[in-house]
């Protein structure tokens, strides 16, 4: 594999983002969702993701984007804002090249320059190498949710991950 580089989204990268992300929507439980994510959905989303604080950065290979990461708000009320959410989507043929390492290595990053305090990753208790990945970079299990998800005729789990960031920071 050649080198892959990382670099925040732009709006020009919408399009291939979605269509990693919407990829996976009929196929896997690695989203919940279970209609398609229209592009302007996927617009409005990133207005919510200033570079400074949510960054939205994609993956390239060879010049293609082959994957994206975002930092999010964890929750809406402001006594969460020290924390935020990660979520990371490696386009379906790019599995397990190291791609999503990177990604998320350079979201934990960012998070700590932000001056977050934690981390969490939200993740179906069937996505064994969603999890493992997690774990390898420091995260914890910290909840685990009984079939709160219903999806392809099944009830679903999920887990909750954090990283402790430490950081000082008060936000």
């Amino acid at each position: 594999m050649s080198t892959v580089t990382l670099r925040l989204a732009t709006d020009a990268d919408l399009p291939v983002i979605n269509d990693i992300y919407n990829y996976y929507v009929p196929r896997s439980t690695c989203t919940y969702q279970t209609e398609l994510e229209p592009i302007e959905s996927r617009r409005e989303w990133f207005k919510d993701h200033p570079a400074d604080r949510y960054p939205v950065t994609v993956a390239e290979w060879d010049g293609e984007v082959v994957g994206w990461g975002s930092l999010s708000r964890f929750r809406p009320r402001a006594a969460y804002a020290p924390t935020v959410e990660a979520s990371v989507y490696i386009r379906h043929d790019c599995h397990r090249r190291g791609v999503g390492r990177l990604v998320l290595q350079d979201l934990i990053d960012r998070a700590r320059r932000a001056g977050f305090h934690s981390i969490i990753g939200g993740v179906s208790a069937d996505q064994t190498a969603s999890i493992a990945l997690q774990e390898s970079l420091g995260f914890r299990r910290v909840a685990h949710l009984v079939e709160v998800g219903y999806k392809f005729g099944k009830r679903l789990d999920v887990l909750y991950l954090q990283l402790m960031l430490g950081s000082s920071t008060s936000l």
